[in-house]
């Protein structure tokens, strides 16, 4: 029996005649032994722990269609925290005779879940499709882009030097503001082997975990909004300079998953967390200095400004601010989150003030742009 007939076998055997919007836990156990539905033992153990946090040991009726609906609202989750008791099972790292995959299922759960009923829910309910597709594309299709145009110009490190790089499509460069897509499709060039090699280092070992939990929409909108956020900050900020690499979306995923786990570091069972905390922020704030060193005083005499750092701190105020939202309402709608409501809102502002600021900002302050490639 799938989903839709065990929710309208509910309706029909009217478990609530009453109208209360309650349901008797037992009543529905006995509903689903009756009828031998093939309910997940998880979801009968969260069911338990739902009614054990009601003083009748009833159930929401629109949490129990949330739970069979596999969707989890913040009320669901208020009230599997303040049960009674904890569920009965054991946590995962008890869990026996798993094969080579759910290890690694188990591993993403310590790594990225602070919560053992949400690593128990996600571990359960994980299935392999749809796969972590976006971080995937994205880190080869910027390896390819690197690729073609180092064979292209036999150059594979400082990249920007060669005038020929800079006339690419795809790189953001103040003098060709108009063509919109720019601001985007910047982070699939690189300014060498370098930093190509960081960024997918990071996109590999966090994104993928990342979006392997909560998606490949809510990532995907992560990592494009840091994206998006540091070209458009280096409009603002540091008006003569161009933008290549996807450092802003990186350093949104990097930012957003070590303030989600400081914010709960006593939950975080993942190996080592401090240590490799350090050594993040040690890589990241190398590869900060590696472009302001860039940026102010290149090795090399270049035809033009080099590209810019700040995509790096907009991508970080993205995680911190809508990344650490998003990793913090696992299986909730964000739309259900007053926060996220904020969030949306402060960058819907910020994207309105930088398409005033591109459009009318420059010629008003007479900036010095240089000609562009």
């Amino acid at each position: 029996m799938d989903r839709s007939s065990l929710l309208q076998l509910i309706q029909e055997q009217q478990l609530d005649p009453e109208n209360t919007g309650f349901i008797g836990a037992d009543t529905f156990a006995g509903l689903v032994h009756s009828h031998e539905l093939p309910l997940d033992p998880t979801k009968l153990d969260m069911l338990v722990a739902l009614a054990q946090s009601n003083e009748r040991g009833q159930v929401c009726y629109q949490e129990l269609v949330d739970l069979i609906s596999s969707k989890r609202s913040s009320s669901f989750k208020r009230a599997i925290a303040n049960g009674q008791r904890a569920l009965p099972r054991d946590g995962l790292l008890d869990e026996p005779g798993l094969g080579v995959y759910k290890r690694f299922v188990r591993y993403v759960a310590y790594e990225i879940l602070p919560c053992e009923v949400d690593r128990r829910w996600y571990f359960y309910r994980h299935r392999t499709c749809p796969p972590p597709v976006f971080m995937v594309s994205v880190t080869l299709t910027q390896i390819i882009v690197f690729l073609c145009y180092g064979a292209r110009l036999n150059k594979w490190v400082l990249q920007t030097y060669h005038p020929e790089y800079m006339k690419s499509p795809l790189v953001y460069h103040p003098g060709h503001r108009a063509r919109a897509w720019r601001f985007l499709t910047y982070m699939f060039m690189h300014v060498g082997l370098e930093q190509l090699g960081f960024n997918a280092l990071l996109q590999l070992m966090i994104g993928v975990p990342l979006e392997m939990v909560h998606g490949v929409l809510r990532i995907s909108l992560l990592y494009l909004a840091g994206v998006l956020a540091g070209s458009l900050t280096v409009s603002i900020t540091d008006m003569r300079a161009p933008v290549v690499g996807g450092s802003g979306g990186v350093y949104a995923l990097c930012s957003a998953h070590l303030a989600n786990v400081v914010m709960n570091w006593a939950g975080m069972r993942c190996p080592y967390k401090l240590l490799r905390m350090v050594l993040a922020l040690v890589c990241m704030s190398s590869e900060v200095g590696r472009a302001v060193w860039l940026r102010f005083s290149p090795p090399l005499p270049a035809s033009g400004p080099q590209p810019s750092f700040m995509a790096h701190l907009a991508g970080a105020v993205v995680g911190v601010s809508m990344g650490l939202t998003i990793l913090r309402s696992y299986e909730e709608r964000l739309r259900d989150q007053c926060g996220w409501w904020v969030v949306l809102l402060a960058y819907g502002t910020f994207l309105l003030f930088a398409i005033f600021w591109n459009v009318f900002a420059y010629d008003l302050l007479g900036a010095d742009i240089p000609p562009p490639p």
